[in-house]
């Protein structure tokens, strides 16, 4: 069954979604925009800051894959076969990863939490999104204009798969979304020598079985 932890699942591709910008060195790994917010952004007020994590990767440009899997799941009581976004990884190098851990953010006290609690962010739109955190105000704006709780049409370039991305010319920075059921947890990949070859956002609930 779909909830049964020995199902197997299949990782049937990588898929290259495009390419980020990134020239502080700074990455924010969060939803675009939150829906408990919009009453501020409807106004202009300020917001709580993105979750920019702790770690710096190299300033320039990385790619953005996703990873697709395949697998059994369950709908109004009726067994199928489906294919969903599993990962989304941004790829620092192409050096080997020879461990994973914790993506914490600048605010995250990895001593509060709980027992196989992960560092995540939440998005009750079930977007998530890579962004240079120098550039965030910019690169947010189209995601915080709402009428009646729901996003404006936005000028965002689209990609595959709904996702978006944003381009801040006077600051060569980007934002690209991704989907992210629930939010995502978030991981890095370190190398050997201990750098940071790439950082995976998981989709789902804290618990959720794929």
């Amino acid at each position: 069954m779909y909830d049964d932890p020995t199902t197997p699942v299949v990782v049937t591709g990588i898929e290259e979604l495009t390419t980020i910008r990134v020239p502080s060195g700074r990455l924010v790994v969060d939803a675009p925009w939150h829906d408990d917010q919009v009453w501020e952004y409807q106004r202009g007020l300020p917001t709580r800051p993105p979750r920019e994590l702790a770690v710096r990767i190299p300033a320039g440009v990385h790619r953005v894959e996703i990873a697709w899997t395949a697998g059994p799941y369950e709908f109004m009581g009726e067994r199928a076969d489906g294919v969903e976004c599993a990962a989304t990884r941004l790829c620092i190098s192409d050096d080997p990863v020879v461990g994973w851990e914790m993506g914490l953010g600048v605010e995250d006290d990895i001593a509060r939490l709980q027992p196989g609690e992960e560092p995540r962010f939440f998005s009750d739109a079930n977007v998530g999104c890579f962004a240079d955190a120098g550039a965030w105000t910019t690169l947010s704006a189209p995601f915080r204009t709402f009428m009646d709780g729901v996003p404006a049409p936005r000028d965002t370039e689209q990609l595959t798969d709904g996702c978006e991305r944003v381009r801040d010319e006077s600051q060569q920075a980007d934002l690209v979304t991704f989907g992210a059921e629930s939010g995502g947890a978030v991981w890095l990949g370190r190398t050997k020598t201990g750098d940071v070859a790439a950082i995976v956002v998981t989709s789902g609930m804290p618990g959720a079985k794929a």
